[in-house]
């Protein structure tokens, strides 16, 4: 199963207490966000269960919300209604992009959640990169948060179990990570997440997803962004930490 295929019922154990509300997600880019002009056009082009764009929208910026998956782009649709905004929602992999939306129509991009490595290879990346900027307009940013691969392939293939459970809905569940980390780079990965759900006193409910995606280093990001046209002007890169976030400006 394809990243694409996630359901939403799986996706929403993985976001981080701190992210679930939309008014909390958004208020962890507010440094990005103060870049913006006001009624900024923004797209959110890995929407996820929507958590982001609708945080956005209800700040009064003119939301746009993709993502590969039609159930995604669905409970985004959903979340919007709930919170009474207006977020344009489609269904379109990154290098539809252009399909969609003109040359220069936004001031900034998101591509957050850790979800480029899901592009297909060297080649499917630099595409979607190549797509991200087209939509930019000029001295528009792109904001992108990746896991640090470096630090992922040198654990190894492995079982992760977290360490607590998390409440959904009055719900708990134990989430695990699966890793197969392959040989080479340039190899496909796998991480199947697991989510065991404790229904009723001794019931538990699994249910796992397989997800492919393809690793890269910093410096092929950062070479990814310069060929389209890109510039980074912010990193949290390290080397060490788990996960990183680049700010891009479109020259």
């Amino acid at each position: 199963m394809t990243a694409h295929d996630v359901p939403g019922e799986v996706y929403e154990w993985l976001i981080s207490d701190e992210k679930l509300g939309p008014a909390e997600f958004a208020a962890t880019f507010d440094d990005d966000l103060s870049l913006l002009p006001p009624n900024a056009d923004v797209l959110d082009c890995s929407c996820g269960t929507g958590q982001l764009a609708v945080g956005l929208a209800a700040r009064g910026m003119r939301v746009a919300a993709t993502d590969a998956s039609a159930a995604m782009a669905r409970r985004t649709t959903e979340l919007a209604g709930e919170f009474a905004v207006s977020v344009r929602t489609l269904q379109a992999a990154w290098e539809a992009l252009p399909e969609h939306f003109d040359d220069g129509t936004f001031d900034m991009v998101f591509c957050v959640g850790n979800s480029l490595h899901h592009a297909v290879g060297a080649e499917g990346r630099a595409d979607a990169l190549e797509s991200m900027a087209r939509v930019l307009r000029p001295g528009g940013h792109l904001v992108l948060t990746s896991r640090t691969w470096e630090v992922v392939r040198a654990r190894g293939s492995r079982l992760d179990i977290w360490d607590r459970l998390v409440r959904r809905n009055g719900r708990d569940a134990v989430v695990v990570y699966r890793w197969e980390i392959a040989p080479a780079w340039e190899d496909e990965h796998r991480i199947e997440i697991a989510i065991a759900q404790v229904d009723t006193p001794g019931s538990v409910v699994a249910r796992s997803e397989l997800l492919s995606c393809w690793p890269y280093r910093y410096d092929d990001l950062a070479a990814d962004l310069q060929r389209a046209g890109l510039r980074i002007e912010g990193s949290t890169f390290d080397g060490k930490s788990d996960n990183y976030k680049v700010v891009a400006i479109k020259a």
